[in-house]
């Protein structure tokens, strides 16, 4: 998978920025860079990218102007970067994946690239977002002086714990070594989802969504559990569970 990246900010410096890191991550590519909006307009629809990062406050047409000019079945995933936090509103009526507010930190920007790959697959033109060969079969849970192999199968959600991760499979609970975006990169996308920064839940266990008033949901699982879902995770979580249904339906 090859996620197809373009940069549209009017400062030099914050494209370099974006370029930089862009760089540490595999599986993504830049096709391209823009310094002002009526020129990304352009290049975005040539070059037809698969995630944008654009800056909102920009000189002649804004960031938010110019995804809203662009035609919904052409418009990339969006992830904003801007010095403020008010255009939250703004940039989920537009769907975008996330806003990552100036200066940028390692760790968001981490996260909004795990938006991303979550979501790449249900964009139309996406692929899976891990391989087949790739994706983990078992978990192996060090516990004492043995090593237990939990089948990824039977994972009902996963909660971050710091630089470890709970799993919680078949009313048991398992402490692995591994950050939660790591674990996210080896699970089937048609499978689980990131609903939160600190939790990743197996479809098929979400038994009801009840959305709230900032765009946030509670997610009441068969378990009984019950999960918060960020508003950032919202439309790919949304794209996922319709695949989902129209699956069963079929």
């Amino acid at each position: 998978m090859t996620i197809r990246v373009v940069i549209v900010d009017d400062e030099p410096l914050a494209r370099l920025a974006v370029t930089v890191r862009l760089a540490r991550h595999a599986g993504f590519e830049l096709a391209g860079e823009f310094g002002d909006g009526d020129s990304a307009r352009a290049g975005i629809m040539a070059l037809k990218p698969d995630l944008v990062f654009v800056d909102v406050e920009m000189p002649g047409r804004s960031g938010i102007e110019l995804l809203s000019a662009l035609p919904p079945a052409q418009r990339p995933m969006a992830i904003l970067l801007t010095a403020y936090d008010s255009f939250a509103v703004q940039a989920f009526e537009l769907a975008a994946l996330d806003y990552l507010l100036k200066p940028v930190d390692d760790e968001r920007f981490d996260e909004a690239l795990d938006r991303a790959r979550q979501a790449f697959p249900y964009r139309g033109r996406g692929r899976a977002a891990v391989a087949p060969e790739t994706r983990a079969l078992t978990f192996s849970v060090r516990t004492g002086s043995r090593t237990v192999l939990v089948p990824v199968a039977e994972v009902e959600r996963i909660e971050a714990d710091g630089d470890y991760a709970t799993l919680h499979a078949n009313g048991k609970t398992w402490l692995v070594r591994e950050r939660l975006h790591q674990l996210a990169l080896q699970l089937d996308p048609a499978r689980f989802h990131r609903v939160h920064r600190s939790s990743i839940v197996r479809l098929d266990m979400i038994a009801e969504l009840r959305s709230l008033t900032n765009r946030d949901a509670l997610l009441r699982l068969r378990d009984g559990s019950v999960l918060r879902a960020s508003r950032t995770y919202m439309p790919a979580l949304a794209e996922a569970l319709q695949q989902l249904k129209t699956k069963s339906d079929s």
